[in-house]
């Protein structure tokens, strides 16, 4: 889910146009606001899941995200859009980051020892 908002609200970016009144300038801000939160956090939210943990921090980002979800829902106007879809971001770069060395560690290959 994380990965397929970055491009499943191009098909909604007509309907937003509309009802919300935005021109091609804030309307390309949706979409950016998103991929420059996501990709640009992708390393630090790694690292930090090795610093205070990955749990800690792929739950975050999924609360994050979460709670982002819900606004872009709910917002009336442009900016609290774009805000809640860079919050979007955060929160996909947080989740993400780390649940690829989650998934390493809980589920070891046949020829691996169980992590302790």
């Amino acid at each position: 889910m994380l990965v397929l908002d970055a491009t499943v609200v191009n098909v909604a970016l007509p309907t937003i146009e509309a009802a919300l009144h935005l021109g091609e300038a804030r309307l390309t801000w949706v979409n950016n606001s998103y991929l420059i939160a996501f990709g640009g956090l992708l390393l630090l939210f790694g690292r930090l899941g090795d610093l205070l943990g990955r749990r800690r921090i792929f739950l975050t980002g999924v609360a994050l995200f979460s709670v982002a979800s819900g606004l872009c829902g709910l917002a009336a106007g442009p900016g609290l859009l774009v805000i809640a879809r860079f919050a979007q971001g955060v929160g996909a770069a947080a989740a993400s980051s780390v649940v690829l060395a989650i998934i390493a560690t809980e589920f070891p290959g046949a020829d691996e020892p169980p992590a302790p």
